[in-house]
């Protein structure tokens, strides 16, 4: 007669009764499963609260629910009745300008903005009123602008060749996420004063910038659509609400797609650390079992009683996750602040949330059920020999692996944003846990092969990592992931901080000035000579327009046409800078076909980045057409041009003879470096008052909020990444846990056949230092290999790490391994033999 099944009532009062209040025993597995629950759930409600932010104010962060931008020119009277038929039309332009208050002078945006403006949101100032349009000669100023020029409210500044009052310091700017990049702080004005002030002619560098809020309920994609389609070749680019900040958008993306991956890898190191807890766990209690054995209990009783233990620290563990990692969201707004639309509040995300419980959860069943499964069915006598008779491995337990990792894949595949990018990750991380046991395995047959040492230490330590049941397998993957996790930190950090040095060079011009007329260079010339005559100078024609169609002559293909632009094509998308030169220009290499020389008169001709034209599928001899000022300008593909985008100058991807543009409005754009010590303020104020119309850039403020913003993504991934290697140090200490009890065994024997603790301390040291050394190099490849994905392929990054940095990571890494081994032995080493033979 079969002995009835416990039920799951019994057998949770048993494991409650056994269950240690502060988990002690399965503290791994909570650690393992509070790291990566804690980070899926950060980076889950993280990546949901800015998607919310988008969603819910998408139409104010663009200020409309389409906006149509042109440079160099507004719509005309048929566009704008085109739009108008849609909804309600703000009209408005954006421009670099220069304002002063007396000698101060200050780069700044200027935002001119009709009465419907805004057409979402408001528009508020410190003093609490709300407002729209300024009067014909006032101004709003930003809080930068006001501290910038020493002003307050009611006093004036000179913009362009106008004197405006100052109406009020900006509290509340609604569009600005949508307004995208700054070069200077903003001053809000009436449509029409640039044209007043004398700052937009024929040829000036403006944008005009035209919102429409809908009158009805409409698909924003939908009406995009139709305007591409009724204005084919207008050069129109535009945006809807449900991409306010196209560039915040990328961004976003782009690190949940890393952050997402940082806490897949966190679980799947957390899932060793979870399998080697749950046996020392179990290996601890054999003494237990038996004894539940031996009083009747089943082998399905026994997997209830522990399953029900595991799968309550596994709660415990993700539930404290998800708890810490809903906390930490407001700490990572705020030091994400300014770069990215997310409040600094709590936010619970629900979707997210369940999503790192189930991961958590699927995570603890994948890798405790082995252990589990194998201390169910083996008999109670064996399990009294437990140092002699190693448990054995259970079938059944494939079926639930199994299960669990096709429902892990499945989850990660379904709820990815690019299901390749995650299954490949998690094939890349499954093909590491194979090599790794493959070198386990590897290192395991190499110790028994090789010939044993002379001295009785080292041949001791040698035989411990190819003994019946050693943790040579266990250690290898723990160190392989741990030490993987320190390279990737290292080479993803070093290689951003590659970037920010190279992207954001010590070295550059001191200015950029802009609309400088083609008529005036000379005094422009004369200017810069007079106060610094040693200052280097630079001038270019500058003109804005769109690649209306590409290809063959005959064939060519209309950019309008296309459903997507090829990768690495941006140039296509919108409207891009162009500009003419007689010669190669400086930081140019030309790669492929000719250039056109002094005094070219024949076909116009352009000179193409060698990039673009491998992206677009152009060869020399091609045909390129642009829509310019709305006229239409053909050119053929002359040459070929390596451009070095990092240096600090005029970089163009289209560069034309002189004879394609010269028939076009334009003005000059010129870049100033001033000599060393030489002061720029003086300068500053001549170019302010000789050039009332020239906007003036200063540098070092662009290179600041450029090594600012990097520095904010390096921070991101720092605080990410740091979570995989605290990951991989709970594992290795968990692999170093799991195998004491084997290890006290070991060292109680040693120390009764007369070894000392110095002997028994340097075989620990020698097995660790054999397969950290022998797992240093394969961390270095793996660790390395996964920094470039991230960098090159997600961030779009170049691959600039710091290799020095990198190796002392890893020698550092290496040093903890080594610590944390010795800390572990010396426990063993306080063991009492006559007790602990006892207890066998």
């Amino acid at each position: 007669m079969s002995t009835p099944a416990m039920t799951w009532g019994t057998a949770w009062r048993i494991a409650r009764r056994d269950l240690n209040a502060r988990f002690r025993g399965l503290r791994l597995l909570l650690v393992c499963l509070f790291l990566g629950t804690g980070a899926l759930a950060a980076i889950g409600t993280l990546t949901a609260a800015i998607e919310r932010e988008l969603e819910a104010n998408g139409r104010q962060f663009l200020g409309g629910d389409l906006q149509i931008e042109l440079w160099q020119r507004g719509l005309n009277e048929v566009e704008l009745a085109a739009i108008g038929e849609y909804g309600t039309v703000s009209a408005g332009t954006r421009m670099q300008a220069m304002a002063r208050n007396g000698e101060q002078a200050a780069p700044i945006e200027l935002k001119a903005i009709d009465s419907a403006y805004p057409l979402y949101g408001t528009l508020t100032l410190e003093d609490g009123r709300s407002v729209g349009q300024p009067g014909p000669d006032e101004a709003w100023l930003s809080p930068g602008a006001a501290e910038r020029l020493a002003v307050s409210t009611n006093e004036s500044i000179t913009v362009g060749t106008l004197s405006i009052r100052v109406g009020g310091i900006i509290a509340d700017e609604p569009d600005r996420l949508g307004e995208g990049f700054q070069l200077g702080p903003t001053i809000i004005v009436a449509e029409d004063l640039p044209q007043r002030a004398g700052l937009i002619a024929p040829g000036s560098m403006y944008e005009s910038k035209t919102r429409v809020r809908f009158d009805s309920q409409r698909d924003p994609e939908e009406v995009r659509e139709a305007i591409k389609e009724r204005f084919p070749e207008s050069g129109f680019d535009i945006d809807t609400a449900d991409r306010a900040a196209p560039g915040t958008d990328r961004f976003v993306d782009r690190m949940g797609e890393f952050l997402t991956l940082v806490g897949l890898a966190a679980l799947v190191i957390a899932g060793i650390g979870i399998g080697g807890g749950v046996t020392s766990y179990l290996d601890a209690r054999r003494q237990g079992i038996a004894t539940l054995k031996i009083l009747g209990a089943t082998s399905r009783d026994i997997a209830r009683i522990y399953a029900l233990q595991i799968a309550a620290a596994a709660l415990v563990g993700s539930l404290a996750g998800i708890a810490v990692g809903i906390a930490i969201v407001p700490l990572l707004a705020r030091a994400l602040d300014g770069l990215l639309p997310v409040s600094t509040g709590f936010v619970i995300a629900p979707g997210p949330l369940l999503l790192a419980l189930a991961y958590g959860l699927l995570v603890a069943l994948v890798f405790a059920a082995p252990p589990l499964l194998r201390a169910r069915n083996f008999p109670a006598m064996a399990l009294m020999r437990a140092r002699v008779a190693p448990l054995a491995r259970d079938r059944a337990a494939l079926l639930l692996v199994g299960g669990g990792l096709a429902a892990i894949v499945a989850l990660a595949l379904l709820t990815a944003e690019q299901p390749m990018l995650s299954g490949g990750f998690l094939a890349g991380a499954a093909v590491l846990l194979g090599l790794l046991a493959l070198l386990g395995w590897g290192i395991r047959k190499a110790a028994a092969a090789l010939p044993r040492p002379k001295s009785p230490i080292a041949r001791n330590a040698l035989a411990n990592l190819h003994r019946p049941g050693s943790s040579t397998g266990a250690l290898v993957t723990a160190l392989g992931f741990g030490l993987s996790a320190f390279v990737l930190l290292a080479a993803v950090q070093s290689a951003i901080d590659g970037n920010i040095e190279s992207r954001v060079p010590a070295q550059a011009p001191d200015y950029f000035v802009l609309d400088i007329p083609r008529d005036r260079v000379t005094e422009f010339e004369q200017l810069v000579k007079e106060a610094d005559p040693a200052a280097d100078w630079r001038t270019v024609p500058a003109l804005r327009g769109s690649v209306l169609a590409f290809g063959p002559e005959g064939a060519m293909t209309r950019t309008a046409e296309l459903e997507e632009i090829p990768d690495g094509a941006w140039p296509l998308r919108g409207e891009r800078g162009l500009t003419y030169a007689d010669t190669v220009p400086d930081g140019n290499t030309l790669t492929k076909g000719e250039w056109w020389g002094p005094f070219y008169s024949g076909e116009p001709l352009v000179s193409i980045d060698e990039d673009f034209a491998e992206a677009a599928g152009l060869e020399i001899g091609d045909m390129l057409t642009f829509g310019v000022l709305g006229v239409e300008k053909q050119a053929r593909i002359a040459s070929f041009r390596r451009i070095d985008w990092e240096s600090m100058g005029f970089n163009y991807v289209f560069v034309l003879s002189p004879n394609s543009l010269a028939d076009v409005p334009h003005n000059l754009a010129g870049t100033i470096e001033l000599s060393d010590g030489m002061p720029t303020a003086p300068l500053l104020q001549s170019l302010v008052r000789t050039f009332p119309s020239a906007s003036v850039i200063e540098v070092g403020g662009v290179l600041g909020q450029a090594r600012t913003i990097l520095e904010q993504v390096g921070l991101a991934t720092l605080a990410a990444a740091s979570v995989a290697v605290l990951a991989g140090l709970a594992v290795l200490l968990g692999a170093i846990a799991a195998a004491r009890a084997a290890r006290t065994y070991d060292t109680v024997v040693l120390r009764v056949l007369g070894a000392d603790r110095r002997q028994i301390l340097v075989m620990q040291l020698i097995e660790y230092v054999v397969l950290a050394g022998a797992l240093a190099l394969v961390a270095l490849a793996v660790g390395s290999f996964a920094g470039w994905l991230v960098v090159t392929q997600l961030f779009e990054f170049d691959w600039l790490p710091d290799w020095s940095e990198i190796l002392a990571v890893l020698g550092l890494g290496l040093g903890v391994v080594l610590a944390f081994a010795l800390g572990a032995s010396l426990p063993l080493l306080r063991a009492k033999p006559a007790q602990a033979l006892r207890a066998l």
